[in-house]
């Protein structure tokens, strides 16, 4: 997969966001904003996309998206609960219909006892929170365009749509 693979996908996540009258929010972990910036290819991107927060370190994603302290504590950021957690919540700071969220270990090395390709996606509108969990392989580069591709995937399904 490239980066140029994603464009179907973001566009028709865009194009099905855009046709139900949804705006998009994301929150990025591992990915660093690159979820944000393969839905910003598609022209047209800023009549769905609300935008995005990129909470790379562990105690921005409790203040700027929400996620409980407590959870994060116990837990640590490479969990389901805090995928679905950062999705909520930058779905409602940022105002949207529907937040995205990836969360995960990108590598080299290991994160919170999680080796590298441990990733959770989330997808969240205000009715329900759905995460897909998987284990990616390939060097650091691949991991995250796997989380972006995953995380558009999810929302694209979320919005009634088949992948692209």
């Amino acid at each position: 997969m490239t980066d140029d693979d994603l464009v179907p996908v973001a566009r028709g996540l865009l194009s099905a966001a855009g046709r139900r009258g949804w705006t998009v929010a994301v929150a990025e972990s591992l990915t660093g904003g690159a979820v944000c910036s393969a839905l910003v290819e598609v022209p047209g991107a800023s009549a769905v996309l609300r935008g995005g927060v990129v909470a790379y370190a562990t105690e921005l994603k409790a203040t700027l998206l929400g996620v409980d302290a407590a959870l994060l504590a116990q837990r640590g950021a490479v969990d389901p609960d805090v995928a679905r957690a950062m999705a909520r919540g930058v779905r409602e700071r940022l105002g949207a219909d529907l937040g995205l969220a990836t969360t995960g270990v990108a590598g080299p090395d290991d994160q919170d006892g999680f080796p590298p390709g441990t990733v959770h996606v989330a997808v969240a509108t205000a009715a329900d929170a759905r995460v897909r969990s998987l284990r990616l392989s390939g060097d650091r580069a691949q991991v995250r365009l796997g989380a972006v591709a995953a995380v558009l995937r999810l929302a694209l399904e979320e919005a009634g749509e088949s992948a692209v």
